[in-house]
């Protein structure tokens, strides 16, 4: 079957770039989602904070994608549910196979990865110990309490300061069991600071900071949890160590995005944020397949993820059209003093658009500082001011085309913190 647009993925990055695409006049458009629901992890977030940015509003999870969802019912997107994509070609096939059609290939002219991530588990991060039941990842507690209805443990230890787990604090807690303690082997947090204010401090949950969880005791169930102070070089200190009789542990270790389909096509692929290698409208190395969302980099609020998404989508929209190819002028964006990465990591200069969206991480807690973007002969093009940066929020600038247009060679983001 032939469609003009083939979406993989129908959480909020496909739900938005479908949306997005059919505004701006794509007609034929196809959005593959594995589950049997579109929505994607929103399904499970029933908390609020969800739409401040885009809806301008307080939204749960559920009613942010229930939004998106009914702009597309009056749309004519076909969508396929319980639906697997096996393999995304360079040549853009897409092989499907689900119970209703069993195998089919979807021909597209362009393509959407938007498979979102993965959380990490415990043998990503080796931790030492027994394994009896009682050890679960934070997304996938969130999904058995939210959706599945079972009430995961009644003591809890949480390793990792993500979002999830943060939030899973609360939620817990607000069901009735104790929370112990939240553990983060980073000297910093990798959450949202209102995460930690709402989901933590509110309810009195310590923070352990520079800690790790150094061994799971238990037979049939989790009895206990050893927790240790660790060093600059983030191993345990001997004589350190606390013991915290529990029955559950949730992990918040850090997400990964979904790029298996990705490499097998042979898309560029990004070392630092373990997506594609995008330019400035998101379209991969592979001409007209383009990514977006938490399979491209890991964000922090569904809005920004809609954004990305949505500019992914009229990307998409104008190569179906028959728009004009991609320019020969590139501009490469690399990562200087503090900063982890950058997306986009190319800019099409002769593209048409009024500035470039840069989005990124730094890799440590900083003050006051200033945000400075040079060329390839160390000219300031322009600096930004922050009152304090953090890994665990993203940060964005906008760069105007003169900006783009004067620089000479690759661009550099660095961070200069500004001393007391």
């Amino acid at each position: 079957m032939n469609y003009d647009l083939v979406i993989i993925g129908g959480g909020p990055a496909g739900l938005a770039a479908a949306t997005a695409a059919w505004e701006d006049g794509c007609r034929s458009i196809c959005i593959v989602e594995r589950d049997r629901e579109l929505g994607g992890i929103l399904n499970q977030c029933i908390h609020n904070g969800f739409g401040l940015h885009y809806f301008k509003e307080e939204l749960t999870g559920p009613e942010y994608a229930g939004r998106f969802i009914e702009l597309l019912r009056s749309t004519g997107v076909d969508v396929r549910l319980d639906a697997m994509v096996l393999e995304v070609t360079a040549q853009k096939q897409v092989h499907i196979v689900s119970a209703a059609a069993g195998y089919e290939v979807l021909e597209a002219r362009a393509v959407i990865l938007a498979m979102g991530c993965r959380e990490r588990t415990r043998g990503a991060i080796s931790i030492p110990g027994t394994r009896p039941a009682g050890v679960f990842t934070a997304g996938t507690a969130q999904r058995y309490m939210n959706i599945e209805g079972y009430m995961v443990g009644r003591r809890v230890v949480i390793l990792g300061s993500g979002d999830i787990g943060l939030i899973m604090a609360r939620r817990m807690t607000l069901e009735g069991a104790k929370v112990l303690c939240c553990v983060e082997v980073m000297p910093y947090s990798g959450g949202l600071t209102r995460n930690i204010v709402q989901c933590l401090n509110d309810f009195d949950i310590p923070l352990y900071l520079s800690h790790t969880i150094t061994d799971i005791q238990g037979r049939d169930r989790v009895e206990r949890v050893v927790v240790s102070q660790v060093g600059p070089d983030r191993r345990p200190i001997p004589g350190t160590e606390m013991t915290f009789d529990c029955d559950t542990v949730l992990l918040s270790v850090g997400l990964i995005p979904e790029n298996e389909l990705s490499r097998a096509a042979g898309i560029q692929m990004d070392p630092r944020t373990n997506g594609p290698v995008v330019y400035e409208n998101m379209e991969t190395s592979i001409p007209g397949v383009f990514a977006c969302g938490n399979v491209l980099h890991v964000h922090d609020l569904v809005d920004f993820v809609t954004a990305e998404a949505a500019r992914a989508g009229r990307a998409a929209a104008a190569l179906c059209a028959g728009g004009p190819p991609a320019a020969s002028r590139v501009l490469e964006l690399k990562n200087g003093a503090v900063v982890g990465y950058t997306v986009p990591q190319r800019i099409h200069l002769d593209a048409d658009f009024q500035a470039a969206e840069v989005f990124f991480r730094v890799r440590a807690v900083c003050g006051r500082s200033r945000i400075t973007v040079t060329d390839g002969i160390g000219r300031r093009l322009a600096s930004f001011s922050r009152e304090r940066l953090a890994p665990g929020e993203m940060e964005h600038i906008r760069l105007p085309r003169a900006l783009l247009n004067s620089a000479q060679g690759a661009i550099t983001v660095s961070i200069e913190e500004e001393k007391p």
